[in-house]
């Protein structure tokens, strides 16, 4: 059986004409090319240098197809989308030829006319990956659309969490993000860790105040009990990546930013750090960090935005309620004067909890329940 994926995600051409993509879905299709005979990857090829978190296609049977980047915000970027459409259209048209099977991923700028296209005018077996929060109560237009458009089709949407009057169609899928020998060294990672202060924290994500950036900085800041609190390291990049540095760097604060990682350096820093921290109010699906970081022991410290309180709780993390700098602030304090039993115990039950973000248990369910 052959397959054809069609993303948004973005790839780069390294200087010896290697293609690499964005990391956590690079991995996902890596494994998935286990279960098919090829994988064609119709996806957009960026200029410039690719961050450290792109990895390249380990199976020769996977091929990328590129399309031109196409998107963003304004006007002028919404019109060169519009232009774009017959193009597009065509590579993917072109490319489902070759394929028994689709996987559109959305949400996306291409997926409010690809949806479509693919319902009306493909009658290839097929199913959509909605990736963004599914119960979202005022998504931006394309999303909302595009959400309404899956709702109303026959093909399988695998998305996050499980919600009331979820379509029958609409299945719940854990996004895949661990090996099974990720899972074993992640056992004994959390078997042996200490939880004594000074702690260590960490977050990782884009840099930005939608994801909890500067709530963290703020209730650090503070803090009454910082002497207790080794070091934040902050892994992502974004455009206040500077001004959040400068305010740290005046409070005072135990902080690292490291911009880009590789994907086993970040691992590194969950194996040594005791919490990981994402009090977002952007709109999340399920951050595959939350669930790698749990893998390896970090207690989640999160906000319950879409799915994620329906996998976090008292027993195994920390949900930060208010999400806001004071009431994160709040939770810390508590957090901090913890005795190291509970908190191993919460550790113990975390890792315990994303059994199901295997990759080998995600390739099961698309073979049983989507491609039979």
């Amino acid at each position: 059986m052959k397959l054809t994926i069609i993303s948004h995600t973005e790839h780069y051409k390294q200087p010896d004409g290697t293609i690499v993509g964005w990391g956590p879905t690079v991995s996902e299709i890596n494994h998935l090319a286990q279960d098919f005979e090829e994988i064609y990857h119709v996806a957009f090829l960026h200029s410039g240098t690719p961050p450290p978190s792109s990895l390249p296609y380990t199976s020769s049977k996977i091929k990328f197809v590129p399309l031109k980047p196409v998107g963003g915000e304004g006007i002028g970027a919404k019109l060169k989308t519009v232009l774009h459409i017959p193009k597009i259209v065509s590579i993917v048209r072109k490319t489902l030829k070759n394929v028994d099977v689709f996987q559109l991923r959305a949400p996306t700028g291409i997926g409010v006319f690809l949806i479509p296209y693919l319902t009306f005018f493909s009658n290839k077996k097929g199913w959509f990956k909605y990736a963004g929060n599914w119960n979202q109560e005022n998504p931006p237009l394309g999303y909302a659309l595009q959400r309404w458009m899956l709702k109303h089709q026959k093909r399988k949407v695998t998305i996050n969490g499980t919600w009331p009057a979820q379509p029958k169609h609409c299945l719940t899928f854990e996004n895949p993000c661990l090996t099974k020998k990720e899972r074993e060294e992640g056992l004994e990672v959390t078997q042996n860790k200490l939880f004594e202060p000074p702690f260590t924290f960490c977050f990782v994500g884009r840099l930005e105040d939608a994801k909890g950036v500067q709530r963290i900085i703020d209730a650090f800041r503070n803090q009454d009990s910082l002497e207790k609190v080794k070091a934040i390291h902050f892994i992502g990049n974004g455009e206040k990546m500077t001004d959040y540095q400068k305010q740290s760097d005046g409070f005072g604060l135990p902080v690292v930013f490291h911009g880009f990682l590789e994907r086993q350096e970040v691992f590194e820093i969950y194996k040594n750090a005791q919490f990981l921290m994402l009090p977002s109010t952007a709109s999340e699906g399920f951050p595959k960090v939350i669930a790698e970081a749990m893998n390896f022991g970090c207690l989640p410290i999160v906000s319950a935005v879409s799915s994620i309180g329906q996998y976090i709780n008292q027993i195994n993390g920390f949900i930060v309620n208010p999400c806001t700098a004071a009431g994160l602030k709040q939770l810390l304090s508590q957090v901090i004067l913890m005795d190291s039993l509970s908190l191993k115990t919460k550790a113990k039950n975390s890792h315990i909890v994303v059994k199901d973000f295997t990759f080998e248990n995600y390739q099961h369910r698309i073979k049983a329940e989507i491609l039979n």
